[in-house]
């Protein structure tokens, strides 16, 4: 198995090593079930 801080092709891509991190947003979440935003 290659490093994981090896660049690293994927669909077309390449990246910079292994490590990939989902996407994590509200975005995605049906009308009405995501959580509000907290106050800073």
């Amino acid at each position: 198995m290659n490093s994981l801080f090896e660049p690293y092709e994927l669909a077309g891509r390449t990246l910079r090593n292994r490590f990939v991190m989902a996407p994590m947003t509200a975005a995605r979440a049906n009308v009405g079930e995501a959580e509000p935003r907290p106050e800073d």
